[in-house]
């Protein structure tokens, strides 16, 4: 009997030894760190997973390039080209930059409201790469940014644009196009950090944004402004995108134009991420 009881005994009687955390520790090699690039892609599935939930955040990505396509053409494509069909030529890769680059706010906005709640908190305690957070949100950006890019694209097509680029041109514009918008984001996620509301963000960041795309190339040619604008327009970063963005889709290549692209987002990449992430350590 004694026996049997022995070999039936359960393993979470009191007479079984209890587990400590040395003997987990020991029983076989620990799992590796998440890496920096393995914890920034956990953080952008957690952005796709709002968007998943509240599907409403995609309405900007999506009306908005409808709407402002549809006016612009129509509105003024006769008076400004001669013809809507030949506006839309030079409209629509200057929509789909003011769409992109307009949108990029929202990140800010949203690391801004996981601040306020204490989110972030909680992500800087854990044992992850601490820019993970940030360049995880940035990263799930990037794909509002895709729908957002295709939906433009899709009604051009419908409504007469036809890039002489191909396909080719038009896939380097959009990846031209979704790197400076990643780099520019930086602006707003500096913002995040030390403004205390979502609305003071969107505030600050529409003050920035308005001159930067409307004071542009997006809708006419600037040779038609006062010259103190044209000044402007010529060192804008907004201008610089755009006519890259024309020449790749258009199938040529305005090397200069590309070459600024490039400047000025590994500019806001170095200066404003850099300040980002020391706001972001202060904070914690």
């Amino acid at each position: 009997m004694t026996a049997t009881k022995s070999a039936g005994a359960s393993p979470s009687s009191p007479s079984a030894p209890a587990l400590t955390v040395a003997d987990v520790l020991q029983s076989g090699p620990r799992p590796p760190a998440p890496g920096p690039l393995s914890t920034s892609l956990s953080f952008a599935w957690r952005a796709l997973l709002k968007i998943k939930h509240v599907p409403e955040q995609l309405f900007d990505v999506t009306m908005f390039p409808i709407m402002f396509t549809l006016m612009f053409t129509y509105l003024f494509g006769g008076a400004l080209a001669g013809s809507t069909n030949a506006y839309i030529q030079y409209l629509l890769p200057g929509i789909l930059v003011q769409t992109i680059v307009m949108i990029t706010m929202y990140t800010g906005l949203t690391i801004n409201k996981d601040i306020e709640k204490g989110v972030f908190d909680r992500f800087r305690s854990l044992p992850i790469w601490r820019p993970s957070p940030l360049v995880g949100a940035l990263f799930g950006d990037v794909v509002r940014y895709i729908i957002a890019i295709t939906v433009s694209l899709v009604l051009g097509l419908i409504i007469g644009f036809r890039p002489q680029g191909g396909v080719l041109g038009v896939l380097a514009a959009a990846g031209l196009l979704l790197m400076f918008s990643f780099s520019i984001s930086w602006i707003w996620t500096m913002f995040a950090m030390f403004l205390r509301t979502e609305q003071a963000v969107m505030g600050v960041s529409m003050f920035i944004l308005f001159p930067l795309t409307f004071a542009s190339n997006i809708f006419v040619d600037p040779v038609t402004m006062p010259g103190w604008l044209q000044a402007f327009v010529k060192v804008n970063p907004i201008s610089h995108l755009v006519s890259a963005t024309r020449s790749l889709m258009q199938g040529t290549t305005e090397f200069r134009d590309m070459a600024a692209v490039f400047g000025w987002s590994a500019f806001f990449v170095v200066v404003f991420g850099t300040v980002t992430m020391r706001l972001y350590n202060k904070k914690s």
